[in-house]
């Protein structure tokens, strides 16, 4: 798998995560409800997508189903993550598609791919997104509102 499509589906994975999560196994089926959070919905268009759309009794692909009985499992996440990639680069044009459609969730969501934050050291600091208020790791420091 070429490395920038195991980029793709590790940036897939905060959609996918949270649809499997909220749906479980009927995240596939071909149901018309409106998904109330933006990520979750983005991540059933994705999956859908890769998958294909099914019918509520039917089958869904097995780490789709592992995942949604343990949503929480790591594990589970990174071998949904790895049979994505496999899919996506058996597919150039399928990696295409999903590419345009983790864009468009971006842009709709306002996440950017994947963020790693590590802090290192004796009161290090590490921030993932914005920080909107006062950070004090201690030592004696005060806080002030300005």
């Amino acid at each position: 798998m070429s490395g920038d499509l195991v980029s793709v589906a590790q940036e897939l994975s905060p959609y996918v995560t949270a649809a499997v999560g909220a749906y479980g196994g009927a995240v596939l089926a071909k149901a018309n409800e409106q998904a109330a959070d933006a990520t979750v919905g983005w991540g059933r268009t994705i999956l859908q997508r890769i998958f294909g759309v099914t019918a509520a009794e039917e089958e869904v692909p097995e780490a789709v189903a592992e995942l949604a009985a343990d949503p929480d499992n790591t594990d589970l996440q990174a071998v949904l993550r790895v049979q994505i990639g496999r899919l996506l680069t058996a597919d150039p044009e399928l990696a295409a598609q999903v590419r345009t459609l983790l864009e468009q969730a971006e842009a709709a969501t306002g996440r950017t791919g994947t963020t790693t934050v590590t802090a290192s050291g004796q009161g290090a600091v590490a921030a993932g997104r914005d920080i909107t208020g006062p950070v004090t790791t201690g030592d004696h420091s005060p806080i002030t509102q300005a």
